[in-house]
């Protein structure tokens, strides 16, 4: 007998341009934002006016929802549909809401992804600009960034009265594209009119501690005073060097006087979208702007974010760093998983990304989703450390059967979550969601236990090791003589009383990638601690950072391309 062919699916793209957006003044009228609180670029996106915040500073907050997931595989969790579906969903049933959401990196969705606005039915659109150059925020981040390089380069060209120690020097250059040749470079060299020679690179521009300030400021006053506290080297003696003490501060933030501002965009069932922020989710805390946050809570009822990389990586920087300057309370967590991701964390199957995925894979295996579940299980545990309710979302793929879509319920339950719906909202939109919306709505009911995981006042050690023990898993930390003279250094300085920002890898529990589910009993080695004083956060660094990603062998890129009349194809 022939093998039924499965149905073509469209792709997103194809879908997101089949649908007509609204002008874009009608999306901000149904949310509450007056006419003249927008700044438009064309008919289907505009700038927000910070003056919006003023205006509602009294008005009621809604209830503030975060979207996290398992430890990532290279199949995709769905985190970022199942964030736009979860809003549709909640607008299917009645609720008023916004999502709020990164601006994506053009390095990724020219490289390893494509496109990165959610997918299916459940999208931001237009899709083609949310995932290019949008409103130009990345742009001012790396134009903000990049003067900063040139002034310090300067600084040392025309004498140096700073007295900088060249080899302590912290401050690189950036750019928005993925390129592995620019890792490691050397400047200066020619003749004495083209600088100091030295080593430095290039990170992407979403690694950029100004990226990482965006996301984290609370108005233009503050940004100015943020960026002016960025140390980019140490003196000879020891001394850290700031952009206030190089004079490029105010100019940095003339620079980004625009970007401060969310974008607003809607979804494929015309619901509000506020964009703003790219920060990595490793050196940095991977979550949307504050400012936006902010905003979206005074004019819905309900507002969904999301968290970069795991419950781990992102949700914990969500709920240490972000909430602690914003003072914004989390009503709920949504913890995505699907089935053949907690078959992988079995460690049963080897995947390799841009290959098929194997039939055994596809196939039932209660077995195996038994002993991956544990992944699960760490991570609702990660989620109500915090004293907050949890609502698990199964993605749903056509391979996944009744039986191991109800041991996840059945298992979830038994984990300490309020609930765990199917979740549709790739094929269905909003009526795929409606399951999933409604439990959140129960769980936001739930009486808020929000606390924080260590205080700001204890040591820098005990800060790692409470992250390490009881988010990680770890039995223990261990500092290589580097991170112990940094953990010396700042607290002389008096950073100490930073939160941290962990940066490690995203694909385990653990520091080592290939430990897959629940690792336990593992030391997690701290090699070295840097600072983000700008930003606001330490970040010690548990394994080799990669913050200029590279291409693959065959990029997204090479699928990208415009046709006749303009229409962009080939992206996602």
């Amino acid at each position: 007998m022939a093998k039924t062919r499965k149905p073509k699916i469209a792709s997103d793209i194809d879908i997101a341009q089949s649908i007509k957006t609204k002008p874009i003044i009608e999306i901000a009228a149904k949310c509450g934002i007056k006419r003249e609180e927008l700044e438009l670029y064309g008919d289907d996106k505009a700038k927000i006016k910070l003056e919006l915040l003023d205006r509602l500073k009294s008005k009621k907050q809604g209830k503030y929802i975060d979207v996290t997931a398992i430890t990532p595989t290279p199949l995709g969790e769905g985190k970022t549909v199942t964030t736009i579906g979860l809003s549709l969903g909640l607008g299917a049933i009645g609720k008023k809401v916004i999502t709020c959401i990164r601006q994506p990196s053009l390095g990724p969705v020219f490289g390893i992804k494509g496109g990165a606005a959610g997918g299916g039915y459940s999208q931001v659109i237009p899709m083609e600009d949310f995932n290019l150059h949008l409103t130009g925020d990345v742009h001012a981040v790396t134009m903000a960034h990049n003067l900063c390089s040139a002034f310090l380069d300067n600084h040392l060209q025309k004498g140096n009265k700073l007295n900088i120690d060249l080899n302590n020097i912290l401050w690189r250059r950036v750019m928005d594209i993925s390129d592995r040749s620019l890792r490691n470079i050397v400047v200066g060299l020619g003749g004495k009119d083209d600088g100091v020679a030295r080593q430095t690179g290039f990170d992407i521009s979403v690694a950029s501690e100004v990226m990482a300030i965006l996301a984290l400021t609370t108005s233009l006053k503050d940004l100015r005073a943020r960026l002016g506290r960025i140390v980019v080297a140490f003196t000879k003696d020891g001394k850290p060097v700031t952009t206030e003490d190089l004079g490029v501060a105010g100019s940095m933030t003339v620079l980004m006087k625009d970007a401060i501002k969310p974008t607003l965009l809607q979804t494929t069932e015309h619901t509000a979208a506020f964009v703003h922020a790219g920060p990595f989710a490793n050196i940095a805390h991977g979550n949307n702007s504050i400012i936006a946050d902010q905003m979206a809570l005074r004019l819905a009822d309900y507002v969904v974010t999301e968290s970069g990389f795991a419950a781990d990586m992102g949700m914990e920087k969500f709920m240490n760093i972000k909430c602690r300057y914003s003072k914004l309370v989390p009503n709920c967590v949504v913890m995505v998983c699907t089935v053949r991701a907690l078959k992988m964390h079995s460690g049963k199957y080897n995947i390799v990304p841009g290959r098929p995925i194997p039939d055994e894979l596809l196939r039932e295996n209660l077995p195996a989703l038994a002993e991956g579940i544990s992944n699960l299980e760490k991570q609702i545990e990660n989620a109500r450390l915090f004293g907050v309710p949890v609502v698990v979302a199964i993605n749903k793929f056509s391979d996944d059967t009744e039986k191991e879509i109800e041991f996840i319920r059945q298992k979830s339950m038994e984990f300490g979550a309020e609930a765990a719906c199917l979740s549709e909202v790739h094929a269905k939109g909003g009526q795929g969601g409606k399951e999933l919306a409604a439990a959140v709505v129960a769980a936001c009911e739930k009486k808020s236990n929000f606390k924080f995981l260590y205080p700001l006042e204890a040591p820098i050690k005990e800060k790692i090791r409470t992250i390490a023990t009881k988010i990680y898993g770890a039995r223990d930390v261990s500092f290589t003589s580097a991170a112990e003279e940094k953990i010396r250094l700042y607290t002389q300085l008096g950073w100490d009383k930073l939160p941290i920002c962990m940066a490690k890898t995203h694909l385990s529990l653990s520091h080592d990638p290939s430990l897959k589910g629940r690792p336990r009993d593992f030391i997690l080695p701290v090699r070295d601690i840097r600072a983000s004083i700008g930003a606001g956060f330490l970040y010690p660094l548990c394994g080799d950072m990669r913050t200029m990603p590279g291409l693959p062998s065959v990029p997204a890129g090479v699928k990208i391309d415009i046709d006749k009349n303009g229409k962009i194809i080939g992206l996602f």
